[in-house]
């Protein structure tokens, strides 16, 4: 018999989940109020803009995936403000840089799916996804085994990313700190 080993599941499979609320609405408000205590805020948060933040998935398709997402709770991007909207944009780029930087990746898939129906899991939340690729992740544990294998736990892919949101923002003069939201 093979076994899969994944222990930072865990943590999800015996905390209390909660029974109402927005996910990114209550990662973005836990950290708000959290402030500079990095303990407390949201650990999956790894940068934080006037109005947008850069969250990993906490289900992955691969290690470093993340999702840009607006703080104010809309579902569509004609529903964003001017400078959300700009900021939604200029943040998935610098989370391409990222990921491109701290993986030395061949690609990205970046995508919106805006509505149930056109595969959003949290539909009435904008977020944009940001998958790594290689040349071969979908190999025989996914296609065959129906299982994909992650090498990295998610507080290791926030500490390896956060730093290089952080030293990118300072070099753009907008620092931003992955706590100060």
């Amino acid at each position: 018999m093979d076994h899969l080993w994944s222990p930072w599941r865990l943590d999800y499979v015996t905390t209390e989940k909660p029974a109402e609320g927005c996910v990114f609405c209550l990662a973005a408000e836990a950290s708000a109020k959290a402030g500079r205590a990095t303990a407390t805020r949201d650990p999956l948060i790894v940068f934080g803009g006037p109005t947008v933040y850069v969250i990993l998935n906490r289900y992955p398709y691969n290690n470093g995936h993340v999702m840009v997402v607006p703080r104010r709770h809309v579902a569509t991007l004609v529903e964003l403000t001017s400078n959300e909207l700009v900021e939604v944009a200029s943040l998935t780029q610098r989370s391409e840089a990222v990921l491109r930087e701290a993986y030395k990746l061949e690609g990205i898939n970046v995508g919106i799916n805006l509505g149930k129906s056109a595969g959003a899991g949290i539909h009435e939340h904008l977020h944009v996804h940001l998958v790594p690729r290689w040349s071969g992740d979908t190999n025989f544990m996914a296609v065959i085994g129906e299982t994909r294998v992650l090498p990295e736990d998610l507080p290791s892919t926030a500490a390896r990313l956060a730093p290089i949101f952080e030293r990118l923002a300072r070099a753009a003069g907008k620092p931003q700190l992955p706590i100060d939201l």
